[in-house]
């Protein structure tokens, strides 16, 4: 039933794509209008609409949501094969919800042989990591869930955001936590509890590897800057920042009102989200260093006769400030790739064990 909706859904943004596809910015502002319609219960809420109406406005309308749609069928009816098989050795009573979890993990991160006839074999290739431009800063749809789906290769945004949406599907609990720089799945059972599951590792790593960046203050944790979920509704509300970014990545950040009206919006719903506070504060300040430049002016104070700006800096100074009490504190890029690393070095003392022990896929 559900997929028949998606079907719908595909009609509707192809239609989309053919009207409007000469004016890409009404594609921002039409995913906006869509995305909020959900927020405020007026329409459906649906998480994977919200992802790939942001995707499509980037990319112009051009998004082949037909491909993405048959590719995603496909993802569900493997893992629907692979949950028939002799998986886990799991015996709670949400095991065939477990179990669906456990082979939506396997799909994505391993191997699988199908055997068609006595012939052919399918060979199903698990997604991978994408090593070049991770947070794509040259390529902003390298964070994108079509390209993920498109080239195998993804990143700690599209990864979890493309399990997300197959775990919709099968109404599995699968939500969306947050790390420095990073995004990751939180799960339970009655089994275990709260687990973490990892793409871009293929794991499922303890709460003391998140930590062992040195960048997780208690502080962040107890205010739920890290490590917390995100409900349906703050991960449709999330995409709003996806949606900003990506309008700044194609038409920057001389004319905000939109980018600011997006940030505004999420963190109605996220009010804590580090994403959400740090891209409206730094956003602000790019914002802020253009007029600089513009007027060729050395201080941001050289601006407050338009008090438009003024207002603007007060409010950046004022995220960041609260970002500190809450508990942020930056990592350094060249630290995220090393902290990256540390579960695969030493896997023995970041695995959850209680996890690989009860339900590790076979």
């Amino acid at each position: 039933m559900k997929r028949n909706k998606h079907i719908l859904s595909s009609a509707i943004i192809l239609l989309c794509i053919n009207i409007y596809s000469q004016d890409s910015k009404y594609l921002f502002q039409d995913a906006f209008r869509s995305i909020d319609s959900m927020l405020t219960g007026k329409s459906q809420i649906d998480f994977e609409r919200a992802v790939f109406l942001t995707e499509n406005a980037y990319l112009e309308g051009k998004l082949d949501y037909s491909y993405i749609n048959n590719e995603l069928v496909i993802l569900k009816n493997l893992t629907e094969v692979v949950s028939q098989s002799s998986l886990i050795d799991y015996n709670k009573r949400d095991k065939e919800l477990v179990t669906k979890s456990a082979a939506l993990f396997k799909v994505m991160t391993d191997t699988i042989p199908i055997v068609l006839d006595e012939n052919r074999v399918y060979i199903h290739i698990p997604f991978s990591y994408d090593y070049e431009d991770i947070w794509g800063n040259n390529d902003y749809s390298k964070n994108f869930v079509s390209k993920l789906i498109t080239t195998k290769k993804g990143n700690c945004h599209s990864l979890p955001f493309l399990f997300k949406i197959i775990a919709d599907e099968f109404n599995l609990p699968a939500y969306l936590s947050m790390a420095p720089n990073h995004i990751y799945i939180k799960q339970y059972c009655k089994g275990t509890g709260w687990y973490n599951t990892e793409l871009t590792s293929s794991s499922f790593p303890i709460d003391s590897w998140l930590m062992a960046s040195g960048y997780i203050h208690l502080d962040a944790i107890r205010n739920g800057l890290y490590m917390d979920t995100l409900s349906i509704q703050q991960s449709v509300a999330f995409t709003l920042i996806d949606l900003a970014k990506g309008y700044e990545h194609k038409y920057g950040i001389s004319n905000p009102e939109f980018i600011f009206n997006c940030i505004d919006n999420a963190i109605k719903y996220i009010p804590n989200n580090v994403n959400a506070l740090l891209y409206g504060a730094e956003s602000k300040k790019r914002f802020i260093e253009l007029q600089m430049e513009i007027q060729n002016v050395a201080e941001p104070s050289e601006l407050f006769p338009n008090p438009e700006i003024k207002q603007t800096f007060n409010e950046m100074e004022q995220t960041y400030k609260q970002l500190h009490h809450l508990g942020y504190r930056r990592m350094p890029d060249e630290m995220y790739s090393k902290w990256l690393t540390m579960l695969k070095s030493n896997p023995e003392k970041y695995t959850d064990k209680k996890v690989i022990n009860k339900f590790e896929t076979k």
